[in-house]
């Protein structure tokens, strides 16, 4: 594992403005409860097996924190606020989410309701595949700190597995079909 922890930490170091986010946040979030997260991080390592530009088919960049003392909307929009002034000219949408305040929206957005997580790694580990379940901050002393459940062995062989914790069947499907649209070299596993 720490072999491809430091290969996905020297894949990212070349993605420019995801590295920019990464410092802003490392620069301004004065938690140590937050990671960049899922598809960013997933479909930059693809792009660089792939021979592809490393910012190909990222349609967002998740940053994920955990903060119970605040589940307001409020605050996830006032520090995507606060992340786009800092970034000015930024390529990417942010996705700025309270894993704390997920089971107040889930049900609506999804059809079934979940129960409340107790960790922002507890978030992570639900994620809807194994290849994307991880996330990576940077810390104050520069290191990044790297989340991955299930480790990184199905993300570098471009493994596409179903996280079978909290995802229903057609939600995977659709999220390999968009993928293997991208990213014909992708190996699914089937449901």
């Amino acid at each position: 594992m720490e072999v491809y922890e430091e290969l996905l930490v020297e894949i990212i170091s070349k993605n420019e403005p995801l590295m920019r986010l990464i410092k802003v946040l490392k620069d301004t979030i004065l938690r140590s409860d937050y990671y960049v997260g899922a598809g960013c991080i997933t479909n930059t390592v693809w792009n660089d097996i792939s021979g592809y530009p490393l910012e190909y088919g990222i349609s967002d960049i998740d940053i994920v924190y955990y903060a119970p003392e605040d589940i307001t909307s409020e605050s996830e929009k006032k520090l995507k606020e606060r992340l786009l002034n800092l970034l000015g000219d930024f390529q990417f949408k942010l996705d700025v989410k309270n894993q704390a305040r997920v089971h107040l929206w889930y049900e609506k957005k999804f059809g079934f309701p979940i129960k409340p997580y107790h960790s922002l790694e507890e978030a992570i580990d639900s994620w809807p595949t194994t290849a994307t379940a991880l996330g990576l901050r940077q810390e104050q002393d520069g290191t990044c700190k790297i989340y991955a459940p299930y480790e990184l062995d199905d993300l570098f062989s471009m493994v596409v597995r179903p996280n079978k914790l909290l995802i229903t069947r057609e939600i995977y499907e659709n999220k390999v079909q968009k993928w293997r649209e991208k990213w014909p070299k992708l190996m699914v596993v089937p449901w």
